[in-house]
């Protein structure tokens, strides 16, 4: 009897995967210069740094510096440091998000059926949001979940890539269901799989006098107007450091990638460095938990710009941890926020 029905319900998994109205799930990131050259950071920076979001001058203003000064001179200068971290296969960032990605794509797929498309799109460059919520479109989806990569909330990451959502589908005569998931920096999956990737690399260099976590920074003036970024780094932080079992004196939260003359969130990363080193710290380990795949901040600021800094102020042994990128235990991570959507 029940071999039967067992496979009345195989024939049912199959029937509803056939049926049932396609459900497209968008994964994003903030993207990527096609090519490490002075041509293609112009492209890329002009359409990153137009965004109000990312930049809050009055726009006048900051159109007259961006035009006039920034994308005179920045370009050549970030094609140097993208050419030093490029790949055979391109831009590390795309690299990391395509294996996401794919591996995502194929557990949702094996959990859920065909009837989920998954995706993968940019804030700024291509794969375009619009482009991808285009092909979602033409595919008749009943749902759209959006999941932008960045862990920690924050109005020029996550906040930026609704309002590109949203301006793409309210030209939309239909609409179909939209879930966006805002942030996970306290989803219990996402600190573990921090906490095996910090404890992977203990096993094997040791445990270091002091482990940095470098947050990406951001202006003190947005925190003040009320973005709640710098405060779920602080739960990440601390979520993550009683997995560890770590003492307050066993760590330090920083954050890093300020630009600009105004303030932004303390205490910054290379100061905290080369005030270690200072202060005797001859061996620090340092992961970025903001960033859910290595990129330009990861692999050339951390990695190479601040192993100068610690090394330069005295320090000894610097160990960089990658982000999570396409490991397993990340990729189940991002199903399970997916899950509950499907």
């Amino acid at each position: 009897m029940s071999r039967f029905v067992g496979q009345d319900e195989s024939i049912h998994e199959k029937t509803r995967d056939k049926s049932a109205k396609p459900i497209g799930v968008l994964l994003t990131n903030l993207g990527t210069p096609e090519a490490p050259t002075a041509q293609a950071l112009r492209t890329y920076l002009r359409e990153f740094l137009s965004d109000p979001r990312v930049v809050e001058i009055p726009r006048l203003v900051w159109m007259m510096i961006l035009h006039g000064i920034i994308l005179r001179v920045r370009p050549a200068k970030s094609a140097k440091l993208y050419e030093s971290i490029w790949t055979e296969q391109g831009s590390p960032l795309m690299a990391n998000a395509l294996a996401q990605k794919d591996k995502v794509k194929q557990q949702i797929i094996e959990q859920y059926g065909e009837h989920v498309i998954v995706d993968l799109a940019m804030r700024y460059g291509n794969p375009s949001i619009q482009n991808a919520l285009q092909k979602f479109q033409k595919a008749g989806v009943s749902k759209i979940v959006v999941l932008p990569l960045y862990p920690q909330y924050a109005g020029p990451t996550t906040g930026s890539t609704f309002d590109a959502v949203i301006k793409e589908v309210q030209k939309w005569r239909w609409i179909p269901s939209l879930d966006f998931i805002s942030s996970y920096h306290d989803q219990p999956e996402y600190i573990q799989a921090l906490a095996n990737s910090i404890n992977e690399h203990i096993a094997k260099h040791g445990k270091p006098d002091k482990l940095v976590l470098s947050y990406h920074g951001m202006p003190t003036l947005f925190h003040k107007n009320g973005d709640p970024y710098f405060c779920f780094c602080h739960k990440t932080t601390r979520l993550l450091m009683e997995n560890l079992g770590f003492s307050k004196d066993e760590y330090a939260m920083t954050f890093q990638s300020r630009f600009g003359k105004a303030e932004w969130l303390q205490p910054y990363t290379d100061v905290t460095l080369a005030e270690l080193a200072k202060a005797g710290h001859k061996h620090v380990a340092i992961i970025s938990p903001a960033f859910s795949s290595d990129c330009l901040e990861t692999l050339e600021e951390l990695e190479s710009e601040n192993r100068e800094v610690f090394e330069e102020a005295g320090g000894e042994t610097y160990h960089y941890i990658p982000c999570l990128n396409a490991r397993d235990d990340h990729i189940e991570s991002i199903v399970k926020l997916l899950s509950p959507h499907l």
